[in-house]
C-alpha cells in the first residue's frame, strides 16, 4: 500500500552522528514490557491465547483479501490479553476476527535458504515463507530469538530496516507481539510479513551525502515540526482527498520539503526555544513522540469527522517501536525511531495535514475516572471487537506507564477517555478537508 520510496531512506538510515549529533548513536533507555511467556505459561487466560494464536496460524493466511489486508487476529488477541481479557472474552474475540479470513493457499513454489531474498516482496508466497522460517527455527533448535537475530540483524540489508516502512507498519508491529507474548509462532509470522510486504531498496537518499546534511532549523519537539510541516505551502495542492496513492506524490512532487522535515527533530540534550523546555536526549525525544503521535490521532479531527484510521497506526507502531526499544540491541533504536519518524511524516502529508490541537485533550474532565474505566471500554463497549480500537487504547495506556510523572496533568488517561468516549468506528478514507 505505501510507496517503496520509505525503503530507500530506511534501508540503511543515517546514525545520529550523520546529523552532527555525536560519534556515536545514542540508546533509548528504556526498561522492557511486561513478557508474557505464553508457549510455556500454565495459567488458563495464557493457555486460551496460546491456543487461539496457534489455531489462527493453522486455519488462516497472514494476507488475504487479494493480498491486500492483514490479519489482525494476533494483535487484538494479545492487546485484549494484556489489558485483562477473559479466556471466555478470548474466544469471543477469535470468532468474531476470524470471520472474514481467509484460509492458506498453496504457494507457487518452495523458498530456500539460498534464494529466499529473490522472493522478497512477492506476497503470492506468504505460505512459502511461512514454511521457510518453520524450517529454519528448527535448524536453530527452535530457539526463535536465534532466527529473529539472524534474519532481522544481520547481513547487509537486515530486514529490521523494513519491518516498519512496509505494510503500514502491520510486520513491526507483529513482531512487537512475538516480543512482548514470547511467541515463536508470532515471529515466524512478522518474518514472514515483513519479507511479503518488502520492497526493493535503492540507494539514490543514501549514497548522495546532500540527503543526510545537517538540519538548519531543528526542533527537539515533533508537534513544532509537524506544525511547520502543515504551514509548509510546497505540500499545498498535491492532492484534495485522502488516498493511499498520495504517499508516492508527496515522494514524487515534494520530496526535498519532506526530507527537510524529516532532518529537522534532533535528540540534543539542550534547550530548544520552540519546545520551550529543557530536553533530555533520546528517551525524552520519544515520549515527545508518543504524545504527537496521540496529538495525531486523538486532537486532530474536525467536527463530525471519525478518528483517522491511518492515523491510528502511527500510534499502534509507536507502541511497537516503544516494546522492541526494551528487548532488541541499543545499536537500532535510531534506526527503529528515525524510520518511524519518517512515517508519520509521509503519512501526515498524505493524509491532508490535519491541525493537531493537544488543548482538546488537556480540557478533557477525567470526572473519577482511571486506567479501569478505559480497560473496561476496551474490553466491554461495542467497539471491544475492533482491533484497532483496542490496540490504540492498550498503547496509551502502556504509554503511561512507561513515561510516568503524569499524575497532576494526566495526558495520556485524558487521551484514552477522549478516544474511547468519542470513538465511532473509522474514519479518513478518502475524506475532503477544508
Amino acid at each position: 500500500m505505501f510507496s517503496s520510496h520509505f525503503t530507500k531512506l530506511a534501508n540503511k538510515l543515517p546514525t545520529l552522528s550523520s546529523f552532527g549529533w555525536g560519534a556515536r548513536p545514542e540508546a533509548i533507555d528504556i526498561p522492557s514490557v511486561q513478557i508474557f511467556d505464553t508457549e510455556t505459561g500454565t495459567e488458563k487466560r495464557m493457555r486460551t491465547l496460546k491456543h487461539l494464536i496457534k489455531a489462527n496460524h493453522a486455519n488462516h493466511s497472514i494476507i488475504y483479501n487479494e493480498l491486500r489486508f492483514h490479519n489482525h487476529t494476533p494483535h487484538i488477541l494479545g492487546s485484549a490479553f494484556c489489558l485483562g481479557g477473559t479466556s471466555e472474552h478470548l474466544h469471543e474475540i477469535y470468532e468474531k476476527e476470524t470471520k472474514n479470513l481467509e484460509p492458506w493457499q498453496e504457494s507457487p513454489g518452495e523458498i530456500s535458504l539460498s534464494d529466499w531474498r529473490d522472493f522478497l516482496g512477492k506476497r503470492e508466497y506468504q505460505r512459502a515463507f511461512i514454511d521457510f522460517f518453520e524450517d529454519q527455527l528448527v535448524l536453530n533448535g527452535y530457539d526463535w530469538h536465534q532466527l529473529l537475530s539472524d534474519f532481522l540483524f544481520a547481513g547487509p540489508a537486515p530486514l529490521i530496516h523494513e519491518m516498519l516502512v512496509s505494510g503500514l507498519g502491520h510486520p513491526l508491529i507483529h513482531l512487537a507481539y512475538a516480543y512482548e507474548l514470547s511467541s515463536s509462532t508470532l515471529a515466524i509470522e512478522a518474518l514472514a510479513l515483513g519479507t511479503c510486504f518488502y520492497t526493493p531498496a535503492h540507494a539514490k537518499y543514501l549514497d548522495d551525502p546532500a540527503y543526510t546534511q545537517p538540519p538548519a532549523n531543528p526542533s527537539a519537539d515533533p508537534l513544532v515540526i509537524l506544525a511547520r510541516v502543515r504551514t509548509d505551502a510546497r505540500f499545498d495542492g498535491l492532492f484534495d482527498s485522502r488516498k493511499p496513492k498520495n504517499v508516492d506524490v508527496v515522494f514524487e512532487q515534494a520530496e526535498e520539503a519532506l526530507l527537510e522535515h524529516w532532518n529537522a527533530w534532533t535528540w540534543t540534550a539542550a534547550t530548544d526555544a520552540d519546545a520551550g523546555a529543557d530536553v533530555d536526549g533520546a528517551r525524552g525525544a520519544f515520549e515527545r513522540a508518543q504524545r504527537a503521535a496521540m496529538g495525531l490521532l486523538v486532537a486532530s479531527r474536525t467536527h463530525g469527522q471519525r478518528f483517522d484510521f491511518f492515523l491510528c497506526h502511527l500510534l499502534t507502531s509507536s507502541h511497537a517501536v516503544r516494546v522492541l526499544l526494551g528487548v532488541v540491541p541499543a545499536r537500532w533504536h535510531v534506526v527503529l525511531v528515525r524510520q518511524w519518524w519518517l512515517f508519520v511524516l509521509a503519512v501526515y502529508v498524505a493524509q491532508m495535514r490535519p491541525g493537531v490541537e493537544m488543548e482538546r485533550i488537556a480540557e478533557v474532565d477525567v470526572a473519577g475516572r482511571g486506567w479501569g474505566h478505559v480497560q473496561k471500554e476496551a474490553l466491554g463497549s461495542a467497539w471491544s471487537a475492533d482491533a484497532h480500537f483496542v490496540k490504540a487504547l492498550r498503547a496509551m495506556k502502556v504509554a503511561a506507564e512507561t513515561w510516568g510523572g503524569d499524575e497532576e496533568e494526566q495526558f495520556y488517561l485524558k487521551a484514552a477517555l477522549k478516544f474511547a468516549d468519542e470513538f465511532d468506528d473509522w474514519g479518513g478514507f478518502d475524506v475532503m478537508i477544508n
